[in-house]
């Protein structure tokens, strides 16, 4: 059985943005510490299942969405954690993802015959190299928070030194970016810690045609929203997300229909970690529109969760629509690697 004492301790701890700074700077990667520059390796990771997503109720549904297992990794890699966000390349099995102390990891969510998650398999990671094929070691140029694949192209938000880059994926030989594109949100809007956090693309057959569509975390326009763009196609160009309350984006997806999938994250002292997800009106992604839509979960501190930054949404074999998340423990040893799964039906 999970134990909350990570969770309660969590709640008594500085906010994540302290222990993050402070974590971060003392476990920054150099060239020397690296394994092998851009060369993967792998990492072993042991899973504890989660059954029930509020604690201590066997509760499943919860509106929408209907919860259908978990997991709480560990590993005694060092590298392991961070986890800012990743992507299916085969539906709910095989997965890309990226941290935010610069490293690419892969891996397989295996499941019972019943479809559930059971474990995390195929664990490997590789450290991110820059244009001349040196590893990142900075977190001024690390620090990936986004991610959207299509096909072996993978396309990177990186927050501090605000970019979006593309890649070549491979992961034997993962290489520098092939290129950087332009995100058109004027570049001193972004804060230094709080820019693109979500990376992904809009339904093919939308009005956006499959182009790429970037939100930042938490830097905001003059009326208190929060900046994106649509970055490709037709109708380019930047938005704003309608900021509610006190929470901030960590990552999104596109759904089926063409609405956008919002993971949202708040904390503070008296409340600890809080997340929600949001579904934001596919018509209301317009050039120089505010977009907004509901909430279709909230869950604080009585639910199985943590610091969560990273989501995907997929289509299971059956045809049910798949929201999965994972946490960020920020290396921190009061916080945890929590991977999440839920169905989210029609209604």
């Amino acid at each position: 059985m999970i134990t909350p004492l990570r969770r309660r301790l969590a709640a008594c701890a500085m906010t994540f943005r302290v222990i993050a700074t402070a974590l971060v700077s003392a476990l920054a990667f150099n060239a020397t510490d690296a394994i092998a520059a851009a060369a993967p390796f792998e990492v072993e990771v042991t899973s504890a299942t989660i059954d029930h997503f509020r604690i201590g109720r066997p509760d499943m549904r919860f509106g929408s969405l209907e919860f259908v297992g978990g997991l709480e990794m560990t590993s005694t890699s060092r590298q392991f954690g961070g986890i800012s966000a990743f992507r299916f390349r085969r539906p709910g099995s095989d997965f890309i993802g990226v941290t935010d102390t610069g490293f690419w990891f892969f891996g397989k969510i295996d499941r019972d015959t019943s479809s559930k998650p059971t474990g995390m398999s195929d664990f490997s990671m590789t450290q991110m190299v820059d244009a001349n094929g040196a590893p990142v070691s900075t977190k001024w140029e690390a620090d990936a928070e986004g991610l959207d694949v299509k096909g072996d192209l993978a396309t990177v938000g990186f927050e501090r030194n605000h970019r979006i880059a593309q890649f070549r994926i491979d992961p034997a030989n993962m290489q520098a970016p092939l290129r950087t594109l332009d995100f058109l949100v004027p570049k001193q809007e972004l804060r230094q810690n709080r820019g693109f956090e979500t990376v992904t693309r809009a339904n093919a057959y939308g009005q956006h045609e499959g182009a790429l569509v970037v939100v930042s975390e938490k830097s905001l326009d003059k009326a208190g929203n929060i900046f994106a763009a649509i970055i490709e196609g037709p109708h380019k160009g930047v938005f704003t997300v309608k900021r509610n309350d006190e929470f901030d984006i960590t990552d999104g997806a596109f759904l089926p229909d063409g609405d956008l999938l919002l993971l949202e994250r708040s904390y503070s002292m008296m409340a600890g970690v809080k997340m929600r997800l949001r579904r934001i009106y596919g018509e209301s992604i317009v050039k120089g529109a505010v977009a907004d839509g509901p909430v279709l979960l909230q869950a604080d501190m009585g639910y199985q969760i943590d610091n969560m930054e990273a989501m995907d949404v997929w289509t299971r074999e059956d045809g049910a629509v798949m929201v999965s998340l994972m946490s960020d423990d920020n290396h921190s040893i009061l916080q945890r690697n929590l991977y999440l799964e839920f169905v989210l039906h029609a209604d």
